[in-house]
């Protein structure tokens, strides 16, 4: 699962891809730039050069997802029964699937650095969906294809615009046979989501995150998650303008920062101030007014269905999002987000 599959945090993750991924953009899509749609393919286009292309004779009925964000893909257009297994089981939030592994109708294979090759040979699927950071093919992919499994690598998560991601429901739709339905997914979403954006001119300050051996992660001005914050009125304190990566700044520069912020976004897994605090000296200095979380929606496992659900569903992140910036609107409703209290 692309959220915790890797030793790295999601932060560090993005430092390196997105930095790579602005190597080139050659837009395809409405808003996506790295796939392609066509009457009886999908093209998935890599930001570091070259593309894949999948002719679909007829929609697919087993596809191994790698990454959590599929199974949000397939699950909002009705596709859930697709997926014949998964990466990380445990990090699954999808009740659908969660039922179908406990009746032993859905695998997990593992992951890409120690995979059940026997099993995914056995399954026959119609395609493995997988993800890369890199422009080198992994020992994994290349096991695969000498194994005769047809593959497929998506750079969704590198799209910065949220809408970008979003629209990767569109290739979902076409690998399954549910390009109408997909379509109509992606149009309710993008008006929702163009409705609820906002212009101020007096936008909320925003920190966001917590250390992570002791550096300190701040996304770009132009990454996702700062334009989902940027349209919802808010603005991330430290984002370096015009850049998709994340930088780095230390605990010291931090604090500093914290002296301008209205809010404070994502602190880690900390569920309140006290977590906050035993996290070490330098955090409990940190004194913001509001604190909210996205973890409303995990699991005991270390599941999180905002790295599940909510590439697909941007306009529920808007909406909490704004309701959090709002003096006075209640939170009690938020999809993904929980007040740190």
């Amino acid at each position: 699962m692309k959220r915790l599959l890797l030793s790295l945090p999601l932060a560090v993750l993005l430092l390196v891809a997105c930095t790579a991924a602005r190597t080139s953009r050659v837009p395809q899509e409405e808003y996506a730039s790295w796939f392609k749609v066509l009457d009886s393919a999908v093209v998935s286009i890599s930001p570091f050069g070259g593309s894949d292309t999948l002719r679909i004779g007829k929609p697919l009925s087993s596809i191994i997802c790698m990454s959590g964000s599929y199974i949000g893909y397939l699950d909002a257009i009705g596709c859930d029964l697709v997926i014949s297994a998964v990466s990380g089981i445990q990090y699954v939030t999808c009740p659908a699937v969660l039922r179908r592994f406990d009746e032993g109708l859905l695998f997990d294979i593992g992951y890409d650095s120690a995979p059940d090759y026997e099993r995914i040979v056995d399954l026959h699927p119609d395609l493995l969906l997988t993800y890369s950071v890199s422009s080198s093919k992994s020992p994994f992919l290349q096991r695969l294809e000498s194994l005769g499994v047809r593959t497929m690598v998506l750079w969704e998560h590198l799209e910065s615009d949220p809408l970008a991601r979003a629209e990767y429901v569109k290739l979902f739709g076409a690998l399954t046979g549910r390009r109408s339905e997909a379509e109509e997914f992606f149009a309710t979403v993008r008006d929702n989501y163009n409705k609820l954006k906002i212009k101020t001119e007096a936008p909320k300050k925003v920190l966001v995150n917590m250390p992570y051996a002791g550096l300190w992660y701040i996304p770009g001005a132009d990454n996702y998650l700062s334009r989902i914050i940027s349209d919802a009125g808010g603005e991330v304190l430290g984002a370096k303008k015009g850049a998709i990566e994340s930088g780095t700044i230390s605990l010291e520069e931090a604090y500093v920062l914290s002296k301008q912020a209205d809010i404070w976004l994502h602190p880690g897994s900390c569920r309140s101030r006290d977590e906050i605090r035993s996290a070490g000296p330098a955090l409990a200095a940190i004194d913001i007014p509001l604190i909210f979380n996205n973890i409303r929606r995990s699991t005991p496992g270390g599941g999180n269905d905002f790295w599940e659900s909510a590439p697909v569903r941007p306009d529920l992140v808007l909406a909490d999002l704004r309701a959090i910036f709002s003096e006075g609107t209640s939170t009690d409703s938020l999809t993904y987000y929980l007040p740190v209290l």
